[in-house]
């Protein structure tokens, strides 16, 4: 069996690539690393993992948009960030649909749910401990 070091990369979809450029950088906080001629794949550095967003046709989430059903990807915090950047999500007119302080399970920690323009959810997350489940 293989041993997995780390996440080269994950690509979320989105169908205005400036627009979701402009909140994964400015928002969300991600660097942007380059882009295609064509814009079709856009690089940004999201904490030494590369998030690639791939232009897709609208609309990307289709259906309601209450919950994620568990489907999401989530960015992680230091403690003293934390609560700042999730005010800033608010400060720039985000919703943040949910939020928890988990504790005893096998990724603890406070987190705050939101969506980026195209309604994927996204999760920030000051990671307190991260492990088989506490019993």
């Amino acid at each position: 069996m293989p041993q997995i070091k780390g996440v080269a990369h994950f690509s979320i979809p989105v169908s205005d690539v400036d627009r979701s450029t402009k909140f994964y950088t400015e928002i969300v906080g991600c660097t942007f690393l380059g882009q295609r001629p064509d814009k079709v794949i856009t690089f940004l550095d999201a904490g030494g993992v590369c998030l690639l967003l791939i232009k897709r046709p609208a609309p990307i989430v289709k259906g309601p948009l209450d919950g994620s059903d568990g489907v999401h990807h989530a960015f992680m915090l230091d403690a003293g960030a934390y609560q700042a950047a999730v005010d800033g999500l608010r400060a720039n007119g985000v919703d943040v649909f949910f939020e928890e302080d988990r504790r005893g399970g096998v990724i603890d920690g406070p987190r705050a749910y939101f969506r980026d323009p195209d309604g994927t959810a996204l999760e920030f997350i000051n990671r307190t401990a991260y492990g088989p489940a506490q019993k």
